[in-house]
């Protein structure tokens, strides 16, 4: 069994590492907030990402066979209407994941 010394040092040592990580991002806040790449990439990243992460997600989907990806199209088509229309971001994931769960269990060839 390790002595008291070393696990308090451990804990230290892990302690000041965990904070000098955590610290060193808002050293160069400065900076990167007068960057005009900054600026691009947070106006034009999240729309980015969520595309990014919707193609990632449909990827699997297999279009030949039934329900044809109609589950997932409809999820898709209800998140992105009611976000349209509302402009709720929780009431449209809701819905559309609502819409897609009811689909799954509904529709007989949905889930395979």
């Amino acid at each position: 069994m390790p002595s008291t010394g070393y696990i308090v040092s451990v804990l230290v040592i892990a302690a000041t590492i965990t904070f000098a990580l955590r610290a060193v991002p808002f050293a160069f806040l400065g900076r990167l907030r007068s960057s005009q790449v900054t600026a691009f990439l947070s106006q034009h990243m999240p729309a980015g990402i969520m595309v990014i992460l919707v193609i990632y997600l449909l990827r699997g989907v297999d279009v030949t066979t039934s329900p044809y990806g109609l589950t997932e199209a409809t999820g898709i088509a209800v998140t992105a209407g009611l976000y349209l229309w509302r402009r709720n971001v929780l009431l449209s994931i809701f819905a559309g994941t609502g819409a897609y769960v009811l689909l799954l269990h509904f529709l007989p060839a949905a889930h395979g």
